[in-house]
């Protein structure tokens, strides 16, 4: 969660959850600009994902378009992520990780 890659994106299209930053594809304009400044190396094109992270491509999607946990509506494409702030809300998947320190211990 370090948002390099927001502050390097030209259009407002990563939103910020609780843990985790996602990316609305239906705003991105598939730059690529975030790919390289992401801290994690988290962001891949659509067919580099590797398999082990398929499942993340699902849950990314979840964010936008499922009804999260105590929202009353699902997040959608609001045009920008500034327009709603952080949601301070994770998916199912990214809540049940394992919390890391964040001195990488």
């Amino acid at each position: 969660m370090d948002r390099a890659c927001v502050e390097e994106h030209p259009v407002d299209c990563i939103y910020e959850g609780g843990r985790s930053l996602y990316i609305q594809r239906d705003e991105c304009v598939d730059c690529g600009a975030c790919e390289p400044v992401c801290s994690v190396e988290a962001i891949y094109y659509e067919d580099d994902l590797p398999e082990d992270l398929q499942r993340y491509q699902a849950d990314n999607a979840a964010f936008f378009f499922e009804t999260l946990p105590g929202r009353d509506e699902p997040v959608g494409s609001p045009g920008g992520a500034a327009k709603i702030g952080p949601v301070g809300i994770d998916t199912p998947l990214v809540a049940s990780l394992p919390k890391q320190d964040s001195q990488g211990a």
